[in-house]
Parts: structure tokens; C-alpha cells; sequence
């Protein structure tokens, strides 16, 4: 019942889908037709012709209009695939518990069936049934993916993989646990009860323990790096696999990678065990419960040092070619240097269009300088604005606020009449 109600929901939450992913399409084709078009100088008012900063300007203040309809497009497209996730990982969930029970048919030919093949298809049928019923509770928010996704709208590495240890740990105990039931002899029930014993699950409870630390601190290391100003976090649209695998930026992450196939690894030999002896919590041997616990370090290491405050390393006045070296005025472009003003994940033309830059007591939004395939300002390193009249003459600090909140630190500059 749980499987046709999905794919029913499934089929309505596709067509939504569907029309918000065409909305998108067509909202990033326009935008990027202006953005080339631009690139080029066509498409300007004859009126602005005469003046550079002012078409410049009009440029950047377009496409930043169009960037936020690309925006609003994608967030719908991320509340569409939400609605829609839920229904298809149910069925992935129950078309695993299907192969389970074609795979326990196949294997008790010749070997004759056994209380633990009941006792495993009934724990994993009590565990997907309880999953379904968590998932339909949270459908609105990518249903079983919902505990997965971090308040960065992004899905946890750290939390996926505890989350994979805590539901093999509770199959298992399922599993002994009607076995127990079923069990008509004091000697097989001791020996189930044995099966429970610390000397026996150490290993794995071990690992389970470690890997739900390290999805709780890191997830405070985060949090306290985000709030002390030494870490840009940026909310992404939606969810998507590859952020297991990937920085916030969409870069393969050596760290997470690394952790989820060592992971992986042992939660298959803790299922091979288990299989091999379903009496028994899985014996995690000592060796693999000690790569695991390597590789949850690296991860934890890795995330208490990314990422990076913005730095202004210098400012200075933006000279084009022909024109007489002088100092700051008031209506020229300067020029500041420094790193990490686009954070990562801030790419996107919304993004950039969020980054100002605090001279004196003025706020300057940075423009958007389109050229054929990207933008040449800002940059991560470079972002150059001008300086409005309303700046006073003398000596102004100069400050960078990027599409995070983050604050850069401060530059002092000399403007002059």
C-alpha cells in the first residue's frame, strides 16, 4: 500500500517537477543570452553610451535582475525535487526489501529455510515500515533524506554515515531479537542473549559510537566556526547527492570522500558477518574498527580547518590604459586585492550580486562586469568598484562584506578633491 500511495504521489509530484525545472531552464537561457549579449556592449540605451560608469552600472543593476528571477527559479525547482525525492526513495527502500526476500528465497534452496531468514526479511520489514512512516511525516522536506540535510540545505556527510550505522546496528538487534522470540530451547536463547554481549559487539558498537560523535562535533565545530567569523557558509538551493562527495562548492572533497568508502567498507563486512552469523551482533574486528576511527579523524580534521575569513591584502586606484598615474578621487575605480570574497558555493550571479564593498561611511555594491562565458568582476581575489561622491575626502577604510555576511578586515585609503 505504502509502495502504490508513493507511486501515485510520485507521479503528481513529477509533473510540478517538471514545470518548475522548465521554468528554470527557460530563466537560465535568458539570462545568459543578456549576460553574452551584454558582454559585448550591444543592447544599451543610447543614452548611457556617453558614459562608462554609468552603462556599467546599468549593466550590472540587468543582470542582477535577471540573476534573482534565475534564483527564485532554482528555489522552486528545490521545493519541487524535495516533494518528489521522498516518494522515489521509498521506493528504493521497499524495492530493497524485495530483493532482500528474492535474495533469502534463492539462498534457502538447497540450505533449507531458518527462524534467523525470518527473523532478518520481519526486522527489515518493521525498519522500512518505520522509515515510510518517518519519511511521509517529512515528505515536505525530502522525506527520508530529511535528517540527512544540514542547515546549509546541503546533504551531511557526517550524518549519512551515522545514520547508516545506527540503522545497521538497530536491524541487527531486530534480528536477534525475534530470533529470541522464536527460539523453543533455553540453550538456543542463552546463546542469543551471548550473541549481545559486549565481547562480542564491541567492535561495531565502538564504531557506531565514534561515527555519532563525530556527526554531533562536527556539526558544533560548524556552527562555532560559522558564528566566530572563520568559516563562509552559504545556503544552497537544494540537496543533491553529490554533497556527500563534494565541498560547497561542488569540488571533490578528498576528506569526504575518504570517509564514506572506508564507511562503506566496513558496514559491508558488518552485514557480511552478520549474515554468516546471525546469532550475534557483528564481530567488527579491531583492525577495521581502527581504519574506521582513522578515517573519521581525517573528516573531523578536515572540517575544523576549511574555509577562511575574507582578507584585504591592499586597495588601489584602478588605472586603464592611457590614463596619468594620481591619486584616489571620487569617481574612480579602485582596485582591492585580497582572497576568499567569493566563498564557496557563492558563484552563482545572485551570489555576486550580494557582495558590497563598505567605503567609509558609503555602501558600494560591487558590479557585475559580464564578459563571454563568466563575469570579470568580482573575482575571489579581485573586486573593483568605484568610489561615489558621497565618500569624503581623506583617509576612509575600506571594507568587504561578501554574499555570506562575512566581513572582511579593514583598509585604510587616502581620497583626495
Amino acid at each position: 500500500m505504502a509502495s502504490v500511495v508513493a507511486v501515485q504521489e510520485a507521479g503528481q509530484c513529477g509533473e510540478c517537477t517538471h514545470g518548475a525545472r522548465e521554468g528554470h531552464r527557460r530563466a537560465v537561457a535568458a539570462f545568459l543570452a543578456k549576460r553574452d549579449e551584454l558582454a559585448t556592449g550591444q543592447g544599451l540605451p543610447v543614452a548611457l553610451s556617453h558614459s562608462s560608469v554609468a552603462s556599467r552600472q546599468w549593466v550590472s543593476d540587468e543582470l542582477t535582475q535577471s540573476a534573482r528571477t534565475v534564483a527564485d527559479r532554482s528555489r522552486e525547482v528545490g521545493e519541487a525535487w524535495l516533494r518528489l525525492v521522498w516518494c522515489r526513495t521509498l521506493l528504493v527502500l521497499w524495492g530493497g526489501l524485495a530483493v532482500l526476500g528474492l535474495g533469502q528465497t534463492v539462498t534457502a534452496i538447497g540450505a533449507g529455510w531458518t527462524a534467523a531468514r525470518t527473523a532478518g526479511l520481519l526486522a527489515a520489514l518493521a525498519v522500512a515500515g518505520l522509515l515510510t512512516g518517518a519519511a511521509r511525516l517529512h515528505r515536505s522536506r525530502g522525506g527520508l533524506l530529511a535528517p540527512l540535510i544540514g542547515e546549509d540545505n546541503r546533504l551531511s556527510t557526517s550524518r549519512a554515515i551515522a545514520t547508516a550505522w545506527v540503522l545497521l546496528v538497530v536491524f541487527a538487534v531486530l534480528v536477534l531479537a525475534l530470533q529470541l522470540a522464536f527460539a523453543s530451547t533455553a540453550a538456543h536463547r542463552d546463546k542469543l542473549i551471548e550473541g549481545l554481549g559486549l565481547a562480542r559487539g564491541a567492535g561495531v558498537l565502538s564504531v557506531l559510537a565514534l561515527v555519532c560523535a563525530i556527526a554531533v562535533v562536527v556539526r558544533r565545530v560548524v556552527a562555532v566556526r560559522v558564528l566566530g567569523k572563520r568559516l563562509q557558509k552559504v545556503r544552497a538551493d537544494r540537496p543533491r547527492p553529490a554533497d556527500l562527495l563534494c565541498d560547497d562548492a561542488g569540488r571533490g572533497s578528498f576528506a569526504d570522500v575518504q570517509y564514506t568508502l572506508v564507511s562503506a567498507a566496513a558496514a559491508v563486512f558488518a552485514l557480511v558477518r552478520l549474515a554468516r552469523r546471525p546469532e550475534q551482533l557483528p564481530d567488527l574486528p579491531w583492525g577495521l574498527a581502527l581504519l574506521v576511527a582513522v578515517s573519521a579523524m581525517t573528516y573531523f580534521a578536515a572540517k575544523h580547518a576549511e574555509g577562511g575569513r575574507p582578507v584585504v591584502f591592499s586597495v588601489v586606484r584602478a588605472r586603464e590604459a592611457g590614463d596619468l598615474d594620481g591619486p584616489i578621487r571620487t569617481g574612480d575605480d579602485i582596485e582591492i586585492r585580497g582572497a576568499c570574497f567569493v566563498p564557496p558555493g557563492a558563484g552563482a550571479p545572485d551570489r555576486l550580486a550580494r557582495m558590497v564593498v563598505r567605503i567609509g561611511a558609503v555602501h558600494v555594491h560591487v558590479p557585475l562586469i559580464p564578459v563571454s562565458g563568466g563575469f570579470a568582476n568580482p573575482t575571489d581575489t579581485v573586486l573593483t568598484v568605484p568610489v561615489p561622491a558621497e565618500v569624503e575626502p581623506g583617509r576612509v577604510d575600506v571594507q568587504v562584506v561578501t554574499a555570506s555576511g562575512a566581513e572582511s578586515n579593514r583598509c585604510v585609503i587616502d581620497v583626495t578633491d
